[in-house]
């Protein structure tokens, strides 16, 4: 008979006393409707449950049970194209039995067990297996084959294989056995704990660019395969829409979405938008790629907790497989407002803002977790981590976003004023960085050549001078500069306008491939260069402008589709005709 029963219940943290059969970390089921919990604190007298699911209702004497083993998902062909919440539920699943609202105690099993799978076994009887080692494939989509692995903690050999056919997940395909003689059914799937990262024989450089197809990014702040970046930003500068134009065009071979604790309308959004969007790579549409993790915000918070974890734990499952993961978490301050809401519960100690001291320590645990590496079956694979972050009123000051700034090497500032300007992404220049331009500079000059950094350093010299600039301006105005002052400051226009501002509703300028870019700053930078030698032979700059190759330039964006890059000759030939024109007159 099980003693284990509730003691106290305080929003999603519920106490059981003196209990001896858990463990930290163990997942659990509470009460009568079975909800999910974790086990978060273990004494002598009082052991204390995260319970992942709405409370309301439960009662004092209710019974506890345990499972043996932590808090997991379940690993296997089925995961892309489908929707979670923030512990790997099927959301279709239990809308179709329980309705448009999750009910409490939904027991539905994250992958369809029904559902067969035309599976090929790539071993034999007697092969010696590692944990990590392939031994059966499917095709999980028609762009993605699943691979199945042997759990990293098991090793031995196959003394069971079944012939090539179709086959339902848990149905076991192969057994092996151990050393010690023990026999494991391997299946199409296994289970993982969430906040244990999955071990890899080693980490590699990270020298590879993520390729987004935005310019502020590709070119101003690039991210590397198995990086991590943070997205921080007030209300309404664009944070969740970056997240959509980085998850559709990104170069990753999969994607994984995890809404955590966003508004619902946020995430239909997300929903209607990738089932519409088509693949540009495989003319498939995206969704065939793509993990949903949907925790809104109405969702019970404990479960925000958790669904971080669950997508980087997918994620390193597929990366396991040799495929480069891009994961998008929108956003991390919503999941540090659960850690803040389950330590007052706990009534530990608060550090600054209320945030509990183990904030950082939790950040980075998370963005550890992204990086290039070779797994255990010697294939590459990557996880790059991108999160959100809210800072409210945008004040980059306060401690979620100080503390992700230490674990991140990437960091797209979002900037309110842009933003209400209309331009977007509304990525500071000035306030930006990106710490993975020097070991990304040969990935550059071996496969665009070394113009392309070349470029790079030529319009953030300019934009950094106008900044410089400006302040003058606001004193004086602009009146009173100099031309080639003046210059500087109508080039900059170009480079924001033209350039660094993109249009994510533009057929032609959505995604544009990098090689474009390059050309997009070699125009530019060509005209600055010609108007340059002319203002300093003291032409005014009146006559430049009025040749309208300043407009023009900013335009070309969208009058040079992304597959007729020739036309950038003649751009500049007509530069070179119009500054001839203006010297002989």
């Amino acid at each position: 008979m099980n003693n284990d029963v509730i003691f106290g219940i305080n929003g999603p943290v519920i106490t059981v006393k003196n209990a001896h059969s858990f463990a930290m970390g163990e997942m659990v089921y509470v009460g009568k409707e079975r909800l999910v919990g974790e086990i978060i604190g273990v004494t002598d007298k009082l052991t204390t449950i995260q319970c992942y699911e709405e409370t309301t209702g439960l009662r004092p004497g209710e019974p506890i049970e345990g499972t043996g083993a932590p808090m997991n998902v379940t690993l296997g062909p089925g995961i892309l194209d489908n929707i979670f919440d923030g512990i790997e539920r099927p959301l279709k699943e239990i809308a179709e039995q329980a309705g448009s609202f999750i009910a409490r105690g939904c027991a539905v099993p994250s992958l369809d067990t029904s559902r067969l799978w035309k599976v090929t076994l790539i071993v034999k009887k007697g092969d010696k297996l590692q944990g990590g080692d392939i031994y059966a494939t499917c095709q999980e989509t028609q762009i993605i084959e699943h691979r199945c692995m042997v759990p990293p903690t098991l090793s031995g050999t196959i003394t069971m294989v079944k012939p090539n056919g179709s086959y339902h997940v848990n149905d076991t395909v192969a057994e092996l056995t151990d050393n010690d003689g023990n026999v494991h059914a391997l299946s199409l799937c296994q289970r993982w704990p969430i906040r244990t990262p999955r071990p890899v024989k080693k980490h590699l450089p990270i020298n590879i660019p993520l390729i987004t197809g935005q310019r502020v990014i590709d070119t101003m702040f690039p991210i590397a395969k198995g990086g991590a970046a943070a997205i921080p930003g007030g209300f309404g500068t664009g944070k969740t829409m970056t997240q959509h134009q980085l998850a559709k065009w990104c170069d990753a071979d999969i994607i994984i979405y995890v809404g955590c604790g966003e508004r619902g309308n946020e995430m239909s959004q997300v929903l209607e938008e990738f089932s519409a969007l088509i693949d540009p790579k495989s003319g498939r549409p995206m969704t065939d790629r793509t993990v949903l993790i949907a925790n809104t915000s109405n969702m019970p918070v404990a479960a925000r907790e958790a669904s971080i974890y669950t997508g980087v734990t997918l994620a390193e499952y597929y990366r396991d497989m040799g495929y480069h993961v891009a994961m998008m978490a929108d956003s991390t301050s919503r999941w540090a407002e659960a850690l803040r809401e389950i330590s007052g519960r706990l009534e530990e100690m608060p550090a600054e803002e209320g945030f509990p001291a183990y904030l950082p320590s939790r950040l980075a645990e998370f963005y550890e977790r992204a990086g290039m590496v070779e797994t255990l079956n010697d294939k590459e694979g990557s996880v790059t981590l991108i999160g959100a972050v809210s800072p409210a009123g945008s004040d980059f000051s306060e401690p979620v976003t100080q503390n992700t700034k230490r674990f991140t090497r990437c960091f797209w500032a979002l900037d309110k004023s842009l933003a209400y300007a209309r331009h977007y992404p509304a990525i500071n220049w000035m306030e930006s960085y990106s710490e993975y331009l020097p070991e990304l500079e040969s990935w550059y000059n071996k496969n665009l050549g070394p113009e392309f950094v070349k470029y790079r350093n030529g319009i953030n010299k300019i934009l950094q001078e106008e900044n410089s600039l400006m302040e003058i301006v606001k004193l004086i105005g602009s009146d009173v500069l100099p031309d080639d002052q003046k210059l500087i400051i109508e080039t900059a226009r170009v480079i924001r306008v033209g350039f660094l501002q993109q249009n994510a509703f533009h057929k032609e300028d959505t995604y544009v491939p990098l090689k474009k870019q390059e050309l997009m700053m070699k125009v530019i930078l060509y005209l600055y260069q010609k108007a340059k030698q002319l203002v300093s032979a003291s032409v005014p700059i009146s006559n430049i402008l009025a040749t309208g190759l300043f407009d023009k330039l900013i335009k070309m964006k969208y009058d040079i589709p992304n597959n007729r890059l020739d036309m950038f000759d003649d751009y500049m030939k007509e530069i070179d005709k119009a500054m001839a024109g203006i010297v002989t007159a």
